[in-house]
């Protein structure tokens, strides 16, 4: 039985460490000892081997290395990227990735200093493990045993659930019993940054529980982060990384991930894989999942990417003219950019964001690097001007489109009337371009997504009539606002009684058609919903008849219509029922992934019933 012998500490009240020896005699042996000198050094050793823990960072000497959870959106390989179940990162001491032989190359060189910032930086945010071994067959040179400690460790500790968790006596059990040696002792270092801790669990504990922050609750985040000496890119990356790991964003986040490392890794995408993407982006803006974490996975990929077409796409190709056109070539020819190349690239942002080609980004980048350095070298100042104008009316895009999907596709989505307002002058610039511009580029595209629901269909619907009237001199903007509350407020009443007595029923009631169980279960769940106090009232009967339907419907669905769908790949009968029966697609589909996952169905044949609709 492994015994061990441990100490716990802080440096400048910022970094907590955790030393532990463990393995054979381990107990018995001194292994540590305290420099009390103008630093205070705290050195654990053995033969070979040296860890020292000071004011300011680390210094090693010997073998081991260094490992900890990877973190969503950091510098990840795509080698682990591409292995769902590689969620740590390692480090071994004088080894580095030779790219030519593509292989890891290892040193006899194995010393080192790490300042705490970079730990934390480069690592996780939170938590970093450093380790040492020791044995008398570990072999002769530290070059041998960190090739011998890499074999043997590599695998497990990459994997190694254990270590996100924090379960020391985890981690040393699987390290000493994969190992595999006689008489070997561990050390092992486990270093927290403290304020970063603090901020992590902060956030982590206001976001999991609406997966959303208000101003409020913002603004304290931010004075704790302020009080820490947290900088903005670690607040960001310990953001991201918590809104990654709620597990409504997780199984989505990961899908869109496996799907662009498939697509790397074969160097094109498919018209199904397209689709796929474009359903999860817009899975993502109904479960209220931050754009942050598909575009940390773009950056990503993005390098390395060659996910490209057999041809560049035309709105590409007339990006590239009009910018090259005005900003690239030679000022002896006026050129300006006129209504008509306004209209192409609008419509070129529209089609570059639904198919997340990034060329379109890069063009535009590129032009305005060749914008300051024409202007530099003596150009006219109205090179600048155009490009002003290009890049005001895409904010406007930008800005318009991320309310309106916002509204039709995501609940108790904050709407002011300062943004109503923004809304309508930008239709009206819009409009002015062409007529009916605006509903083109945001009304017209979303009312024919399958996606889209009944609530928000009513409200896309409302904000359109609204707009109208308001231009019209017909209402004020503060009516329609109410309008688009109202809806928004009984969809999330209906939400939530959808919840609870889908619940209700799941637990305690094997029927529900009578009239006289349903009034029974009306009665429950409004005294239930009342005692936390979550409803005000009674519930509204034609509410929730209109639930009760909603789930006998998908009831029909689960139990009869999806097993006759994959027996006969009968694609045609689920989009039938879909377009017929009104439910919510999201939810449906969510049903699909939980019978293909029970029943052990692949999910290859799932992605195909769906036929990769976006």
């Amino acid at each position: 039985m492994y015994k061990d012998i441990r100490l716990h500490g802080s440096m400048e009240n910022r970094i907590e460490y955790y030393a532990v020896a463990a393995g054979v005699d381990a107990h018995r042996r001194y292994f540590f000892n305290l420099d009390q000198g103008s630093d205070e050094l705290l050195r654990f050793f053995s033969a070979n081997n040296e860890f020292v823990i000071g004011p300011k960072g680390i210094s090693h000497l010997g073998n081991g290395g260094s490992f900890c959870e990877y973190m969503f959106g950091v510098d990840q390989p795509l080698t682990d990227m591409a292995k769902g179940d590689v969620i740590n990162r390692l480090v071994m001491y004088g080894t580095h990735f030779d790219k030519k032989a593509a292989s890891l190359r290892f040193s006899d060189r194995t010393d080192g200093t790490i300042s705490y910032d970079k730990i934390f930086f480069d690592g996780n945010a939170v938590t970093n493990f450093f380790f040492f071994l020791h044995a008398d067959n570990l072999g002769p040179s530290p070059r041998e045993q960190q090739e011998i400690i890499l074999r043997r460790l590599g695998k497990s500790l990459k994997r190694s659930l254990a270590i996100g968790r924090g379960d020391d006596n985890r981690i040393i059990t699987d390290i000493l019993n994969n190992i595999g040696m006689e008489g070997v002792q561990l050390f092992l270092f486990k270093l927290i940054n403290n304020r970063h801790e603090e901020y992590y669990n902060a956030f982590q504990h206001l976001y999991f529980r609406s997966k959303r922050i208000a101003d409020d609750e913002f603004a304290q985040l931010t004075e704790l982060a302020n009080r820490n000496g947290i900088d903005r890119y670690q607040q960001e990356r310990i953001r991201i990384d918590v809104m990654y790991k709620h597990p409504d964003n997780r199984r989505i986040v990961d899908e869109y991930r496996n799907i662009l490392c498939s697509c790397n890794i074969r160097g094109e995408i498919n018209r199904l894989e397209n689709a796929r993407l474009t359903r999860l982006k817009t899975l993502s803006v109904r479960n209220k999942i931050p754009g942050a974490l598909f575009y940390t996975l773009d950056e990503l990929l993005r390098k390395d990417r060659k996910l490209i077409e057999t041809e560049e796409s035309d709105y590409i190709s007339e990006t590239r003219q009009i910018l090259e056109g005005i900003f690239f070539s030679e000022r002896q020819i006026e050129s300006r950019v006129d209504r008509e190349d306004m209209l192409k690239l609008l419509h070129a942002k529209k089609l570059a964001a639904e198919h997340r080609n990034h060329a379109f980004e890069e063009i535009l980048l590129d032009a305005s690097k060749a914008c300051d350095e024409n202007i530099r070298d003596g150009a006219d100042i109205s090179l600048l001007e155009e490009l002003s104008y290009i890049i005001t009316y895409l904010d406007r895009y930008d800005s318009t489109s991320q309310v309106i999907n916002q509204l039709a596709f995501m609940e108790n989505v904050r709407i002011s009337e300062e943004m109503l307002r923004s809304i309508l002058g930008n239709k009206k610039e819009f409009d002015n371009l062409k007529q009916s511009l605006f509903s083109s580029l945001f009304i017209d595209g979303i009312l024919e997504n399958k996606y889209l629901g009944r609530y928000g269909r009513r409200k896309l619907a409302t904000l359109v009539q609204g707009l109208e009237e308001v231009e019209g001199g017909r209402r004020l903007t503060a009516e329609v606002l109410e309008q688009l509350q109202a809806i928004d407020r009984e969809e999330q009443l209906f939400l939530l009684l959808l919840r609870h007595v889908r619940e209700r029923i799941r637990n305690f009631y094997s029927k529900f058609s009578t009239k006289e169980d349903q009034a029974l279960l009306k009665r429950e769940v409004t005294e239930e919903l009342q005692a936390k106090k979550l409803l005000k009232g009674e519930i509204n009967g034609e509410l929730f008849n209109e639930i009760i339907l909603t789930i006998q419907k998908e009831a029909i669905y689960l139990h009869n219509l999806l097993p006759q769908i994959i027996a006969e790949k009968d694609i045609s009968l689920r989009e039938d029922f879909l377009d017929n029966s009104g439910l919510d697609r999201f939810y449906v589909e969510e049903l699909e992934l939980e019978y293909f996952e029970l029943n052990g169905l692949p999910l290859e044949d799932l992605y195909q019933i769906r036929k990769g609709l976006s």
